[in-house]
């Protein structure tokens, strides 16, 4: 029979897809405590009811994966009494800054060119590929500070779905949820509740027009394919989730210990 949690998901108002990662299964028939891992977008238009609630989470770290870029676009996250944030990275601004200023600015024959026939998926599926290949000493620095005690924590970047996700699935990977589990996990960020609100700029030509939201949609959406891609770097790089944790992250089993210790139950 399958164990029935209830929800613990709230109605935020300010932030997207929120929501509590305890519940999912390990390979050892544990489950991911309630209350000690949450997943979000960016925190920076919490409203006042919002901040009341995640301060009454206890956490003791925010975990914020976004670039100066992003934090420039949407601020900085609102502050939460004794709770340490940690901004961590995940991607160069400098690499992006152009491609989304397009997203947000362009014209439906600027999409068209960099966004139609695949290749805003493509893009997404290199920049899935590229964290977990080059962001390994970040994903290293995150679960041992996790191992360390930066618990009740709280991970997020701007829609809480990529870098995010990743960082999530690195973390559950960790512990030894199943695979299968951490890609339903990662699909829940296609709720309609959770999406990512696509912000295009007032004097951007064609707006939200139709084929404007469908070249957009790669680059919002939760796919199979991306998180897939990640793991497939995993898999062809080290060979095995476990190589990956202890050769890529530099993990030891005293690590892998005390981090199981923290979240399982």
């Amino acid at each position: 029979m399958t164990q029935q949690i209830p929800s613990t998901e709230p109605e935020l108002t300010g932030v997207r897809n929120f929501r509590d990662v305890g519940g999912l299964p390990t390979t050892d028939g544990r489950r991911v405590r309630h209350g000690v891992l949450y997943r979000s977008g960016h925190l920076a238009q919490a409203t006042a009811e919002d901040s009341d609630y995640l301060a009454s989470l206890g956490l003791h770290t925010i975990f914020d994966f976004r670039d100066s870029a992003d934090r420039g676009l949407d601020g900085l996250d609102v502050a939460l009494p004794g709770v340490r944030n940690v901004n961590v990275p995940l991607s160069d601004p400098a690499d992006g800054t152009e491609f989304w200023q397009m997203v947000r600015q362009g014209d439906l024959a600027q999409l068209r060119e960099h966004l139609a026939e695949g290749r805003a998926a493509n893009r997404m599926v290199e920049a899935y590929r590229t964290i977990i290949e080059e962001r390994t000493a970040e994903h290293g620095r995150v679960l041992r500070s996790l191992a360390d005690g930066s618990v009740p924590a709280l991970m997020h970047c701007a829609a809480g779905k990529d870098r995010a996700g990743l960082s999530i699935a690195v973390t559950l990977l960790a512990l030894g949820v199943e695979r299968d589990a951490i890609e339903a996990d990662y699909l829940k960020s296609n709720a309609a509740h959770r999406r990512y609100r696509v912000r295009r700029s007032e004097a951007a030509v064609d707006g939200y027009a139709p084929e404007v939201m469908e070249l957009l949609s790669p680059l919002f959406d939760a796919r199979v394919e991306y998180l897939a891609a990640g793991f497939d770097s995993i898999d062809r790089r080290w060979g095995s989730t476990e190589a990956y944790l202890s050769d890529g992250l530099g993990l030891t089993a005293p690590d892998r210990d005390r981090l199981r210790d923290r979240f399982l139950a």
